[in-house]
């Protein structure tokens, strides 16, 4: 059983199931597993990852978990946190398919239900393949030293991301205690709910894509922004306060950015787009808005390494407060050369008993890592007067 913790799954999982369950009790959706790298699965794969999903059903919230949420995620109520203890995956909220070397999963169900499959379904797929492809990891330990060392001499603020696309559950654990055992105070946690617990770290999480993805599907592009960001506002009332910016493009997010949401967030989330010229925009808004950049937090989070944040780093230049969310470069540097996939919200609608879906989309900062049907991107392109 690869999953063998309720909480090993990340932050942001746990934080938008409970605004879900607050705003949008009856929203259902639809997730799709989006194989980018084309990597092939090996015949018998979709089996063992059933297997494997099936077993999650006795997956339940211990003691342990429990007390730890109650001590740690103070922006969680108890009401939310009695739900957790009950709450049980339900595998028939899953299919999977497989046809040669091709696999295709989708997620269907009340929305907040299925937002927790996502990470834990990308963990299982990630190490199940490595497991049956004969794969073992290489300098795990050593590479965290390395890494840990280095990046204490840039001095960068830093946390671990890396639970999706991680080699295996063993190597996260020993990466995440390599780390805090030779980072000191530049290690400043994890999103894995059960490696902070383990570990004694705090949880690191920030909203995620599908948050703004629900509002533009059912409230339009336009709208989206905007109307993400004060639902958040209204959940969870300042704490969580790390935006991201790239759902619908940055230019487009700066755009709905007012001074009411740039004085309440606390900071935003580079996750596409060139680095650099994030800082320089990010640093122009908020001297535009008189607001101070220091006084807030930018968190760079895309396909980041050791160069990558030293360049960030050195044109930061202490004009903002900057951190690093570390992914894979953390937890699949084994060696073997990761799986290159997301699950990803494709369809949404108000109340399961509705007929009919509407598309949701992502747009990028990057050219060519849209997602989602091509006609309503076009849409969402049209609508907010984008090129590209």
């Amino acid at each position: 059983m690869i999953i063998k913790h309720f909480t090993d799954n990340d932050l942001y999982k746990f934080s938008i199931m409970l605004a879900i369950q607050k705003l949008y009790p009856k929203a259902a959706v639809r997730y799709k597993f989006i194989n980018r790298g084309g990597r092939k699965f090996p015949e018998g794969f979709a089996e063992a990852l059933r297997s494997e999903i099936a077993d999650m059903a006795e997956l339940k919230l211990s003691k342990e978990e429990k007390q730890f949420i109650e001590k740690r995620c103070y922006f969680f109520d108890p009401v939310f946190i009695d739900f957790l203890e009950g709450y049980r995956y339900n595998p028939d909220e899953v299919r999977i398919k497989q046809e040669a070397g091709n696999l295709e999963i989708l997620v269907e169900g009340y929305w907040y239900r299925t937002v927790l499959w996502e990470v834990p379904l990308m963990s299982i797929i990630s190490e199940l393949f490595f497991k049956m492809t004969g794969a073992f990891p290489v300098e795990v330990e050593s590479k965290a030293l390395m890494k840990a060392k280095a990046l204490n001499v840039l001095n960068a603020d830093y946390s671990d991301f890396g639970t999706r696309r991680r080699f295996s559950f063993d190597v996260q654990d020993k990466v995440v205690e390599t780390l805090k055992i030779h980072s000191g105070g530049n290690f400043k946690g994890t999103s894995n709910m059960y490696l902070a617990m383990k570990h004694d770290l705090t949880p690191i999480g920030t909203m995620p894509h599908e948050w703004f993805m629900y509002h533009g599907a059912m409230y339009g592009y336009r709208a989206a922004n905007a109307k993400a960001l004060d639902a958040w506002i209204e959940v969870f009332q300042g704490s969580l306060g790390i935006s991201l910016t790239d759902t619908y493009t940055t230019d487009s997010f700066f755009a709905s950015f007012g001074l009411k949401h740039a004085k309440l967030f606390d900071g935003v989330r580079c996750d596409s787009g060139d680095p650099i010229n994030f800082t320089d925009k990010i640093v122009k808004f908020y001297r535009d808005k008189r607001i101070d950049p220091a006084s807030k937090t930018v968190v760079f989070s895309d396909s980041l390494n050791l160069d990558k944040v030293k360049q960030i780093k050195e044109h930061v230049a202490g004009r903002v407060h900057d951190t690093y969310g570390i992914g894979t470069f953390l937890t699949n540097d084994a060696g073997v050369s990761p799986l290159n996939m997301v699950i990803k919200l494709t369809h949404v609608k108000s109340s399961i008993e509705e007929n009919d879906y509407l598309a949701a989309v992502k747009l990028s900062d990057i050219e060519g890592k849209n997602t989602g049907n091509e006609r309503e991107i076009e849409i969402c392109k049209l609508t907010l007067g984008l090129r590209k």
